[in-house]
């Protein structure tokens, strides 16, 4: 408006501004420009959108992709929350201490550049990451500490990049009770892989399984982005960055340990199972056992502090399919008994148990039960030992070690065989821990509050497959090859006229084929190593 307002104008300005923030933010707020300065804010549809999705829910999350302004509508919001409401306490909270004061300065800066007849609020206090109006509102910058908000009764609580706050979880538990009095939240961020408190919120609220409000915006949601744009932007981007910048997806932006294209060829293969079995109906069967048909179990002991499960994986060696499962939470006597029943079913294969503290108890029970085919190994070298021979030798151990050292050799063969496609998954309960299963400080394990029971197991299972199970098979051949070539050493060219064979020279023949062959049953241990 280019000319002087009358107080009436002014008052209806005022009410009008009041009651539509949409109206207030496109006609009076500025913004900072970097090439252009301070110009008036202008908003999009999308940010408009935004703007009365605020108002009409209590609880907002927004999947976004990065540079759409999302951050600067919502520091408009709160500045006609503050401005035209009493006593309203703001509180701004992101991955970085930095990130919050950013915005909280941008409030600042627009409630500094509205016309001088709107500042019906002026600033009393003013610090470097909060201030406060006369009117009461103030708004503070707040680091993500546990104790962050406890103590106030807050309004609105906005957490910035919120998939990529450590430990939001327990965070929102704190926080959650300062809202009960009517306070509103807006929790905005790109993706940063699964099973985080923002990927979770955002899934529940899409599921209308929470209070909260979901809104996605990709990176065409901006009407001056086309194409062009995109291949321009993306052209020095990894198919991560793109996933997390720009296409909000979870699952490819995650630092996730298998590859995204990876997990999503298994989605393809995942099927429910034929059987679903045992007591808990836990035992999960797609394929029934076929003597034809040699197969190995892999198995994780829970720890028994309750937040982890026993599992185990039953493989048909031939292909590598995973065709029988089990995950529970039962105790070592129950699982060594599940064990026993389980490879029994399928010929008395192998039974591979990780021998942690538990996994000892259970291995017990299992040769106490005098199951006939326990892995063994040697101390410090993993090197496989069989059952009737590690009964007579010392410096043997039942089971499977896990330990730092060889943790990230189980995970990088259970990697190997998923990217070759060695081994076919058809679990869902081992599908969604692949989600979870990233890179942290350049160690694969599972998310805080989640569990890779299944995926140890699986570990095992391709380990020992590739080096105890091929390597006896290698080394038994070769131990075949030289027991031909002692029965070829000591064999008689026969090279006489069929009908004129002596007696006395059918004698002689006959007795070295018989000290051949008894020299072959001299050998046969080397078959049983």
């Amino acid at each position: 408006m280019g000319y002087k307002l009358t107080k009436q104008e002014i008052r209806k300005e005022v009410l009008k501004c009041g009651k539509d923030p949409v109206y207030f933010i496109n006609n009076y707020t500025r913004i900072a420009h970097p090439i252009d300065g301070l110009i008036p804010f202008k908003t999009y549809d999308y940010q408009s959108d935004l703007i009365k999705a605020f108002n009409d829910h209590r609880f907002t999350v927004i999947l976004k992709a990065r540079q759409l302004g999302i951050s600067t509508i919502s520091a408009a919001y709160i500045v006609w929350m503050m401005l035209f409401h009493r006593d309203k306490n703001v509180l701004v909270m992101a991955t970085k201490y930095t990130t919050a004061s950013n915005l909280v300065k941008k409030v600042k800066h627009m409630l500094k550049h509205l016309p001088e007849w709107l500042q019906i609020a002026e600033v009393e206090v003013d610090n470097r990451n909060s201030f406060e109006l006369s009117n009461g509102s103030q708004i503070k910058a707040s680091s993500t500490s546990v104790d962050a908000g406890r103590s106030e009764a807050l309004s609105l609580l906005v957490v910035d990049e919120a998939a990529h706050v450590d430990g939001l979880e327990e965070l929102w538990t704190g926080l959650y009770p300062t809202l009960s009095t009517g306070g509103r939240c807006i929790a905005l961020s790109t993706p940063n892989g699964v099973g985080n408190w923002f990927h979770k919120t955002y899934i529940d609220a899409a599921a209308n399984k929470s209070n909260f409000y979901p809104i996605k915006l990709l990176w065409d949601a901006h009407p001056e982005r086309d194409e062009d744009w995109f291949t321009k932007e993306t052209k020095n981007m990894s198919r991560r960055q793109i996933a997390q910048e720009l296409e909000c997806n979870f699952n490819a932006s995650g630092e996730t340990v298998i590859h995204p294209d990876d997990i999503t060829r298994i989605d393809s293969q995942i099927k429910p199972p034929k059987h679903r079995t045992g007591f808990d109906r836990n035992f999960w069967i797609w394929e029934e056992y076929n003597p034809e048909n040699t197969y190995l179990l892999s198995a994780d002991v829970a720890r028994g502090d309750g937040n982890d499960y026993s599992v185990f994986h039953v493989f048909k060696l031939e292909t590598m399919e995973i065709i029988a499962e089990y995950q529970g939470k039962v105790t070592p006597d129950m699982f060594s008994e599940i064990i026993s029943n389980a490879g029994h079913e399928y010929g008395g294969c192998m039974v591979v148990v990780e021998n942690n503290s538990v996994g000892y108890t259970v291995l017990d029970k299992l040769i106490e039960k005098e199951y006939p085919n326990i892995y063994f190994s040697v101390k410090s070298t993993h090197e496989y030992v069989d059952q009737l021979a590690a009964e007579s030798r010392s410096g043997t151990v039942a089971g499977f070690t896990t330990s730092l050292k060889t943790r990230p050799l189980l995970v990088a063969k259970f990697e190997e065989f998923v990217r070759n496609r060695i081994i076919t998954i058809y679990s869902s309960r081992l599908r969604t821990e692949l989600d979870i299963f990233i890179w942290n400080n350049g160690r694969p394990e599972a998310q805080r509050g989640y569990n890779d029971d299944l995926i140890m197991a699986c570990a095992i299972g391709c380990w020992v497959r590739d080096t105890a199970i091929i390597e006896n098979q290698r080394d038994s051949a070769y131990k075949k090859a030289m027991l031909g070539a002692i029965m070829k050493s000591n064999s008689v060219l026969d090279t006489t006229i069929p009908g004129m064979l002596g007696r006395s020279k059918a004698r002689d023949l006959d007795k070295k084929r018989t000290e051949a062959e008894k020299q072959y049953e001299e050998h046969l241990w080397l078959l049983k190593g």
